[in-house]
């Protein structure tokens, strides 16, 4: 603690003014919220994936539609178990028509099953890429809202001086130094959010393309149960 309040650069933030004590607390939430989210959409992400590799390998033995089901209501509050009731209600409301009539299921029934995949695909890919709009929004502006507390700072340093008639170095230097905190506190919030944001889309791009491969079994399965005779 003593590390903390105990140095210079406390005591500089100490004897900021109102604007410069603004941008710090704005910049200091900014932080904490990128840090929450990143760390929930990480271990987020790690279970959906693995959620989706043991359904992917579940499927391998899987070869009617009571199984299907059984799978669905297994994993009904994960994000595979939402992608197969997606799929399952589709194909239900697809192929119920040709129950009642007593007609085979045709080709362009299994493609509007096909696009409805792709469809459902892209809304989950969009939702965790949305989630993800505040860490590049803190990345971009952060070291400006910084740099509007140096800027606000240098302004009243410079004001000091001309007021105190002295422009040696030992009047000088405390007022920029004080200022210069607050662009220190908005790259210490930027450069993080810049990794956090990368590393996440580098997540939801591994997503993706999971769930592509999900789909890929999905759908042979769709194929050999419902439109295979």
């Amino acid at each position: 603690m003593k590390f903390i309040f105990g140095n210079a650069l406390w005591h500089l933030i100490m004897q900021s003014d109102m604007v410069s004590w603004f941008v710090l607390l704005t910049l200091f939430a900014m932080s904490v919220i990128c840090w929450t989210l990143f760390l929930y959409k990480l271990a987020m992400n790690r279970l959906k994936q693995k959620h989706i590799q043991e359904l992917k390998h579940k499927l391998h033995n899987t070869h009617s539609v009571e199984e299907l089901i059984l799978l669905q209501r297994e994993y009904a509050r994960t994000v595979p178990g939402y992608f197969l009731g997606s799929i399952l209600t589709t194909v239900k409301e697809q192929l119920e028509p040709n129950v009642i009539e007593q007609r085979a299921p045709t080709e362009q029934q299994f493609h509007a099953i096909q696009q409805h995949m792709y469809q459902v695909i892209d809304d989950l890919v969009h939702q965790e890429e949305s989630s993800l709009s505040f860490l590049s929004t803190s990345a971009a502006i952060a070291p400006l809202l910084g740099l509007f507390g140096t800027v606000w700072g240098l302004i009243h340093a410079f004001i000091g001086i001309s007021e105190k008639q002295a422009a040696d170095i030992a009047a000088v230097a405390p007022g920029i130094a004080q200022a210069l905190t607050t662009t220190l506190a908005g790259l210490m919030v930027a450069i993080p959010a810049f990794v956090m944001f990368n590393y996440l889309s580098g997540q939801v791009r591994s997503f993706e393309q999971k769930l592509y491969a999900l789909n890929d079994k999905l759908n042979l399965l769709v194929q050999r149960i419902f439109f295979v005779r």
